[in-house]
């Protein structure tokens, strides 16, 4: 099987590159078959779908497990975005759950440190799965943490040092908010063609899908912009389009 990485990226060159973060709140109800349907709906239009914590809690096992095999039955990959961050042996118990469940990435914390980093990307790799670590949230009080100076080896801000380890841990992507267009345009710049650039916050958040292509984001993470839309379609096609230059 192909790595992660090659997955999403064969996929992207269809269907473009946006990923659909299908994070309902608590008060929607049927959560399994409005995520299956917007699959089934939307598929042509995304490269992935991302389901978030607090989606996955309400959801059974056979629930979680029908979304992946749908998903992947339109060639879709699906990140499982729960920010994991502890030890060693707790990474490695979640996410032999989350590979059994059938997604093909998990979104981590890099803040478990450089060791247990590196530990998470060679067993997720063995298993040709994906990880993906924050780097820059897109939310604006994302600048009290991300952008706090911090001094280990030099003075640097967090987000940097944050790249730092995502390179050296040869992460598949990191997470850079679509609301910050210059710090997007300095990780690409850092790392080139190491590793991906996932962007949430287009749209609903204020980010703008071609200023962000154009800065370095290789991917785009939309939600309510989409979920909440009268006409979804014509929304994901649109975000589409501008994710492949168009």
């Amino acid at each position: 099987m192909a790595t992660f990485k090659t997955r999403i990226s064969k996929i992207s060159k269809s269907n473009g590159k946006v990923i659909l973060a299908n994070d309902y709140d608590s008060s929607v109800k049927n959560l399994e078959s409005k995520t299956i349907q917007n699959i089934k709906i939307l598929h042509p239009y995304l490269c992935a779908i991302k389901l978030n914590f607090h989606l996955l809690l309400p959801l059974g096992s056979k629930q979680i497990s029908k979304i992946n095999k749908t998903a992947h039955s339109f060639g879709l990959q699906t990140i499982a975005d729960i920010k994991l961050n502890d030890i060693g042996n707790t990474n490695k118990v979640t996410t032999e759950n989350l590979w059994d469940l059938g997604f093909d990435a998990v979104i981590a914390n890099p803040i478990m440190g450089l060791d247990s980093l590196k530990n998470l990307v060679k067993l997720s790799h063995k298993k040709e799965k994906g990880v993906i670590t924050l780097c820059h949230m897109s939310a604006p009080e994302a600048r009290l943490s991300y952008d706090m100076e911090i001094k280990l080896e030099k003075k640097q801000q967090l987000y940097q040092l944050f790249l730092d380890w995502a390179i050296k841990s040869k992460v598949d992507g990191i997470i850079v908010g679509a609301t910050f267009p210059k710090i997007i345009s300095y990780c690409k710049k850092q790392a080139g063609k190491n590793l991906s650039i996932y962007s949430p916050g287009v749209g609903t958040q204020g980010g703008n899908a071609k200023e962000v292509i154009s800065a370095g984001t290789n991917y785009l993470i939309v939600g309510r912009s989409i979920l909440n839309a009268k006409n979804p379609v014509d929304v994901a096609k649109d975000f589409q389009s501008q994710s492949l230059g168009k």
